[in-house]
């Protein structure tokens, strides 16, 4: 696997973001971009053993929902 694309949230009220890795599984959270960062490499390792091939790069791509009145 070459990489790996998690969908990034921001939550508007509690200014925290979720990521999760569709085609794998892969769920996590953090209260800054930082801390989504690093939690995000640190599922991918936990994911993928000695046995698996791990991806060479991780994307976040930014989901952004509106949502407004008519």
């Amino acid at each position: 696997m070459k990489e790996i694309i998690f969908d990034v949230r921001e939550d508007e009220v509690n200014s925290d973001y979720t990521a999760s890795a569709p085609g794998a599984g892969i769920h996590t959270e953090g209260d800054s971009l930082d801390e989504l960062r690093a939690n995000v490499k640190e599922a991918v390792e936990a994911y993928f053993d000695e046995s698996m091939d791990a991806p060479l790069i991780i994307r976040l791509h930014f989901v952004r929902d509106e949502v407004f009145a008519r």
